[in-house]
């Protein structure tokens, strides 16, 4: 958990893990034609500057994500504060999936 905030850094292979147990909603929070240039399978799109219009529908325990982990790290921190729980930060983001040679969309 990180210090000052409610949620956690994960790492591709549990968020793999995750999408596997059906147990993932995954947002992503980069700008959409960063999102239309590939993304995590099943990812949702919600660029950062949306998402306090998006709060009623994140769910608890979603996943972030954005192309290195800081866009979707300080998404986490805002909806951390505003009370959602569970909240998961993918770290090193699509790059770190891309790296790991596993597929985008």
């Amino acid at each position: 958990m990180n210090q000052d905030f409610d949620y956690v850094d994960i790492d591709v292979h549990e968020l793999r893990e995750r999408m596997e147990n059906g147990n993932a909603t995954v947002i992503d929070v980069r700008e959409s034609f960063e999102f239309d240039m590939g993304h995590i399978p099943g990812a949702k799109p919600m660029p950062l500057s949306t998402v306090p219009d998006n709060l009623d529908d994140i769910p608890d325990g979603a996943i972030f994500v954005c192309a290195s982990g800081n866009r979707s790290g300080q998404a986490c921190a805002w909806l951390a504060q505003q009370g959602k729980t569970g909240l998961a930060n993918l770290a090193g983001g699509t790059q770190a999936w891309v790296m790991e040679g596993l597929d985008v969309e």
